[in-house]
């Protein structure tokens, strides 16, 4: 019956409530894609307006893309097929491809649903003015498909906890930073190892095992301790989390959905 649950928890919802908690939650997409105002925090007046960071990289330069429905800077000119394109393929409507700093290599398992409720609630956002510089294109770019995430998952499938909570991990892009990176690519032999380095203002931040390891990984954590360290940033010990971890997003998660997370996370092969 909990399985039922936590589907239909989802079917309750109308296209753009589910677009909005996916966006805002669970995918994060304002951790990139929001303006920041000079205290530090989200400026939701510009919410998803875009720049609020660059990314300079060996194979490319971009900036945090508008994807309000602004015509003129945003993606307003955008059909529901391009935008779902975009996130499905990485290809923009002139058939550019997208610098894979946005993960949409994990977002082929989007249920049909999940995504056109995604592009539901982008359409309905406030379009805001703002123009961001156009990306430069270096080389070749490499994009990561995790294990298992290659084609869309079924509605059928969010029925089991394990496969929900493997689901939910792969949009949310977990393993993105939760894997270690050989030569600038994923190593998904050691899939949700941590170990990449995260500098900012909280200094530099490490991303943690997360696998079912008994001592390195989150084995010997409960349930209750996973869901404090998803949504409230704190370690099984009491101790705080550092950002980049956007835990207020998570936050807004249902228990349900975490619990899913939970399930999965205990299936992930044990690395040390």
């Amino acid at each position: 019956m909990a399985a039922i649950a936590v589907a239909g928890s989802a079917l309750a919802q109308t296209p753009i409530e589910r677009g909005s908690y996916l966006v805002n939650g669970v995918l994060t997409c304002g951790n990139c894609h929001t303006p920041r105002s000079p205290s530090g925090a989200w400026d939701m007046s510009k919410q998803l307006s875009g720049r609020p960071r660059t990314w300079d990289e060996v194979t490319f330069k971009v900036n945090a893309a508008n994807i309000t429905p602004d015509f003129e800077t945003g993606i307003g000119k955008w059909g529901d097929a391009d935008i779902k394109r975009s996130l499905l393929s990485g290809v923009r409507p002139n058939g550019a491809q997208i610098a894979p700093i946005t993960p949409y290599g994990f977002y082929k398992v989007f249920t049909p649903a999940d995504i056109g409720a995604v592009v539901a609630y982008l359409k309905s956002v406030p379009a805001v003015s703002n123009a961001v510089e156009p990306p430069v294109y270096k080389a070749a770019m490499h994009v990561d498909i995790p294990p298992g995430a290659d084609k869309a998952m079924s509605e059928a499938d969010m029925t089991d906890p394990a496969k929900r909570g493997f689901y939910l991990v792969t949009i949310g892009h977990c393993m993105e930073c939760h894997t270690p990176l050989v030569n600038d690519v994923h190593d998904y032999a050691q899939l949700g190892k941590g170990g990449q380095p995260f500098p900012g203002p909280w200094g530099v931040a490490v991303s943690r095992n997360i696998t079912s390891h008994p001592t390195a990984g989150l084995g010997a954590w409960s349930d209750a301790e996973i869901k404090s360290a998803i949504t409230q940033g704190v370690r099984k010990d009491g101790t705080k989390l550092n950002p980049p971890m956007a835990f207020s997003r998570y936050a807004t998660m249902t228990d349900q959905d975490l619990s899913a997370i939970v399930a999965y996370l205990r299936t992930v092969p044990p690395k040390e």
